[in-house]
């Protein structure tokens, strides 16, 4: 029952979020532009979950998202009369993040033969049904920000915001992939492969990985921000909702408590988490 009720209220609100972007969207054949973007993930999510709970298997979960923000960033270029070069510059950096991102996790998966945060989902009709609903959710909440300036009918020249934004997006995508980098080159080792890594920026955060798209996400709702007004001003609720996913709910949760399960009981691992910020990269205590 509760996920039923869960896959309800994802839709009631990502259908709020759809029509306040849509106020002062470009619109095709009559139909705002940002609602028809904003629909890409959950019907590529929902025609995905069928093989996946058809064959048990996540791994194409991360594959089907960077798909879905691809294909509606690439249907919101398409369809524009007239994108201009916030919305051409938000888009590549969007896209390039989503092919980046969603090729790692694909190909991680895939090694591995799992990922172990489904594997008491995914036996669960409605448990996993609702987490390929969060999927779409989790495309569409997360560029709204950046979807909402891309279809807006508001153009004007780029200012200080967009370079502070720009500048963000870089630095976040930079942590991202360092982090990610970082991580893999430690996995490949054979004596780490039971291991949990405390050098490089993860000496650092636990989650420095979080944090860049953290950061990221934010620069484009800061790059996106001069041209929305009125109920658009909604989807800037963008960064908070990755934070929020990332650190209450799929993210560091799931991780942590993986981790517990896993060391547990190792001394090294207990001082780790009490020296070292689960988020922000910080000195450690």
């Amino acid at each position: 029952m509760k996920p039923i009720i869960g896959i309800l209220i994802i839709i009631a609100i990502s259908s709020a979020i759809a029509v306040a972007g849509s106020h002062g969207s470009f619109a095709f054949s009559g139909v705002p532009l940002f609602a028809l973007c904003a629909s890409v993930g959950f019907i590529l999510h929902w025609i995905a979950f069928i093989p996946a709970f058809g064959y048990q298997t996540e791994h194409y979960f991360d594959l089907t998202g960077s798909i879905s923000y691809l294909g509606a960033i690439i249907l919101a270029v398409v369809l524009h009369p007239g994108m201009d070069i916030r919305g051409l510059i938000i888009s590549v950096m969007i896209a390039v993040w989503a092919a980046r991102l969603g090729s790692f996790l694909f190909m991680r998966v895939k090694k591995a033969g799992q990922d172990r945060r489904f594997n008491d989902i995914k036996t669960r009709f409605f448990r996993f049904m609702f987490t390929w609903t969060l999927g779409g959710a989790w495309v569409f909440i997360t560029m709204a920000a950046g979807l909402a300036a891309i279809t807006s009918t508001t153009q004007q020249a780029i200012g200080i915001p967009f370079f502070i934004g720009t500048a963000l997006w870089v630095l976040g995508f930079g942590l991202e992939v360092v982090a990610d980098s970082q991580k893999t080159s430690f996995r490949q080792q054979p004596e780490n492969a039971e291991k949990f890594i405390t050098t490089g920026l993860w000496q650092y955060s636990r989650h420095p990985n979080y944090f860049g798209e953290i950061i990221l996400w934010l620069g484009i709702a800061v790059m996106a921000a001069p041209v929305l007004s009125g109920w658009q001003l909604v989807t800037l609720i963008s960064p908070v909702f990755v934070f929020l996913l990332l650190t209450k709910v799929s993210g560091i949760p799931m991780l942590e408590k993986s981790g517990l399960e896993r060391w547990g009981s190792d001394p090294k691992y207990q001082r780790y988490i009490s020296i070292t910020s689960p988020l922000f990269p910080l000195p450690k205590k």
